[in-house]
């Protein structure tokens, strides 16, 4: 399990950097960016690395916690990472999704939910699939 994080995490970490660049190529393509803001777009990477690599591979296949519970921790950390992603990419991008902060809350929390049931019904449908491919092997 924990070579498949790892694995998953700089997967991850990888290609979030590359799209931080290319995001950073859209924005600021005329302007010069410092290193100290490089540093800004490692720390996205390592966020959008531990929240989908780490963060929902783990949550979502590998723990047992009740559904409530796997819907409140992603939602928090989802959009707590997205925040603290926006706020490193620009700090007036931060400031203008601020007050819009509950009803992200909300949609997150909605969105999280519909993912969470869709995601298991399509994961049972695919096991009892397996169950019968196996079924009718031994048969």
């Amino acid at each position: 399990m924990m070579i498949q994080l790892r694995n998953s995490f700089f997967q991850v970490f990888t290609l979030s950097l590359l799209w931080v660049v290319l995001l950073l190529t859209f924005f600021y393509g005329g302007e010069t960016v410092g290193i100290g803001y490089l540093w800004n777009v490692a720390g996205i990477a390592a966020i959008c690395a531990a929240l989908f690599g780490v963060m929902y591979n783990a949550l979502w296949n590998h723990f047992t916690l009740k559904p409530a519970w796997n819907i409140l921790i992603s939602s928090a950390l989802s959009l707590g990472g997205a925040m603290l992603a926006v706020l490193l990419f620009s700090r007036d991008m931060y400031e203008l999704l601020l007050p819009w902060l509950p009803g992200m809350i909300a949609l997150s929390l909605v969105l999280h939910t519909l993912g969470f049931y869709i995601y298991a019904k399509m994961d049972s449908r695919k096991r009892a699939d397996e169950l019968n491919n196996k079924l009718k092997e031994q048969a």
